[in-house]
């Protein structure tokens, strides 16, 4: 850092504190580097977890678009040469001994290569362990998360869980799809990476359940004076809802990993049919977590849609106390709706009361929605890029929310099981969702992150590709998928064609987008304006810290004279009256 940087401070008009910010070096260049792997500060912590979860974002994403490169033409065999299958480059894929099931033992290894690192090592932890452990002690004005030792004992199981999944790969890859199925993870080739990436997803689920535990007990023990449970900003509700489903649910996938472990090594008869085990058992166990976890990917990004909704609407967020209780019906009703992925292996009954529950936990989702939209209603808008992300927040996850209504009802689920429109319908709510919402929150708070702008004009237009890149991906593939084309297909018949290559060109659109964006933060790290204290005029308590925040958050304790949303009523932090005028009060007797 030069020396204008380490005066962050003074250029932002916080020049009467001596205190450096979190990120001013305070030795040289290899001690710095063994400051940051030993810190116990929950903003280095999270800043370290932001860059670890975006590469492998990048890598789950260069994954993805191999895949939409090998589906542009279906594999085929003419004259003896596998063609078609750009995925024949890939180890096993091609050669002498080339066949469709060899491209498709390829596809299958990057397809599994996607879903593992994007589910398990990118959006389960990717907006709590990152924006989660920056902002819930700044925003309940504490000094750190009350367990900071283990907090970042929690980075390193991350760290650890990750380089075995990642090994897994080095060592040829794994074929059994995310979800690790039995009886086909138990027996089919490649034990040593099979074991490697279920021990990655085993050991990952650590490091949640560390996280979760200490966002819990944070929030009950270190809030600020003055701020009781509904004086918290709905971010921070929807973190301790996702803390609990962590805590909870993670144990379960924990164990059931473990047996499939001792299945494969030990040869224990409890998933293969053939040593007397039942597969279905193993998917009522991963769904048992695995649907909570769904919430756990979205309910965060929720809480980061109220925040940026309110500040750049500077409008009072609309039903504050119904969208803080649909946080925790959702964390409660998760736990009920597990065998909605399993319809076509149950009983009449079973599906019926299944059914019934997916369509319940649609309700404290749509009660956010509502009063999302009611927020906005004679709001002052500002059309900043957070906010943008935020309406594009609500489409496609609203999107996302009706598409699943006939995967919940029965006589329609059995047609659209396991074809490309459950495909659609997944990346619309945990993509148009989780990473949308994280998207706007990284707009919403990297002046805070870093104490820098980005150049505005350059991250809308990376928004705009973003939006326009997703939606040509993934709208095709409803079409796709109720015309029958099954899903994690390697090839296909010849009037799919056209729906893979828009597919495709939409990836690369998808793509494009988010080079864009690096392009801009990346400009914004180095050259960016110096940010103000509280360039969007929140009202939480992260906006009363410097920018970037001193090593100990704050200069004092803060004491709460406010709500988190009271735009009405309080000139923001590091703003001027002048440049913030409130309404006039009504007169005396009138309705407010």
């Amino acid at each position: 850092m030069t020396t204008v940087d380490n005066n962050l401070d003074k250029l932002a008009g916080h020049g009467h504190h001596d205190e450096g910010s979190y990120l001013t070096p305070k030795y040289g260049p290899i001690g710095t580097v063994w400051d940051w792997m030993t810190t116990v500060d929950h903003k280095k912590i999270g800043v370290m977890y932001m860059f670890a979860v975006l590469f492998m974002f990048f890598l789950g994403g260069f994954a993805a678009i191999a895949l939409r490169i090998e589906l542009l033409e279906p594999a085929r065999i003419i004259d003896g040469e596998l063609t078609g299958a750009a995925l024949k480059y890939f180890p096993g894929g091609g050669g002498e001994n080339a066949s469709i099931a060899s491209a498709g033992n390829a596809y299958n290894r990057i397809m599994t290569m996607h879903g593992a690192i994007m589910v398990f090592m990118f959006i389960v932890p990717g907006i709590p362990a990152s924006l989660g452990n920056f902002f819930l002690p700044l925003m309940l004005g504490a000094k750190d998360v009350a367990f900071p030792r283990l907090n970042l004992a929690s980075w390193y199981v991350y760290v650890f869980g990750s380089m075995f999944g990642v090994l897994s790969i080095f060592m040829g890859g794994v074929d059994t799809g995310w979800t690790f199925y039995t009886p086909y993870s138990t027996t089919t080739a490649g034990q040593p990476q099979v074991i490697a990436m279920v021990l990655a997803a085993f050991i990952l689920g650590f490091s949640s359940i560390f996280t979760g535990l200490n966002f819990i007990v944070t929030t009950h023990k270190l809030r600020a004076p003055g701020m009781g449970w509904f004086d918290m900003p709905l971010f921070i509700w929807a973190i301790y809802s996702t803390s609990i489903i962590q805590v909870l649910a993670t144990p379960v996938i924990g164990i059931t990993l473990l047996l499939l472990i001792f299945e494969r090594v030990l040869q224990i008869g409890i998933f293969d049919p053939g040593l007397g085990g039942d597969p279905v058992l193993f998917q009522h166990f991963f769904w048992f977590y695995s649907h909570p976890v769904v919430y756990v990917m979205i309910l965060p990004a929720m809480g980061i849609i109220s925040e940026v909704l309110a500040v750049h609407c500077r409008k009072r967020i609309f039903g504050y106390r119904a969208i803080a209780f649909s946080s925790l019906a959702i964390a409660a009703i998760s736990f009920l709706v597990w065998g909605h992925h399993m319809f076509t292996s149950q009983g009449e009954l079973g599906a019926m009361i299944f059914s019934f529950l997916t369509f319940f936990v649609a309700i404290p989702t749509a009660v956010k929605v509502f009063n999302w939209i009611a927020t906005l209603y004679k709001g002052s808008i500002t059309f900043t890029t957070p906010m943008l992300y935020t309406f594009a927040f609500l489409f496609l996850f609203s999107i996302g929310g009706l598409t699943g209504l006939p995967l919940g009802a029965l006589s329609t689920d059995l047609h659209l099981h396991d074809s490309y429109f459950v495909v659609a319908h997944f990346h619309y709510v945990m993509f148009g969702g989780t990473v949308i919402a994280l998207l706007a929150g990284l707009h919403h708070w990297w002046p805070k992150f870093f104490g820098r702008m980005y150049h505005e004009n350059g991250a809308r237009l990376g928004c705009l590709l973003v939006f326009v890149g997703f939606n040509v991906t993934f709208f095709t593939q409803f079409f796709l998928g109720t015309q029958g084309m099954p899903r994690r297909y390697a090839s296909y018949v010849d009037e799919f064609q056209i729906y893979h290559v828009i597919s495709s060109i939409g990836s690369f659109t998808l793509a494009f987008g988010f080079v864009v964006h690096l392009i801009v933060f990346l400009h914004s790290m180095f050259l960016g304006e110096k940010a103000t204290q509280n360039p969007w005029g929140g009202l939480t308590l992260e906006w009363e810290t410097d920018t970037p925040p001193i090593e100990h958050n704050f200069h004092g304790d803060p004491v709460l004279t406010h709500g988190p949303y009271d735009f009405d009523e309080v000139v923001p932090p590091g703003w001027d009256p002048k440049d913030y005028p409130l309404p006039e009060p009504a007169p005396e007797g009138s309705k407010h």
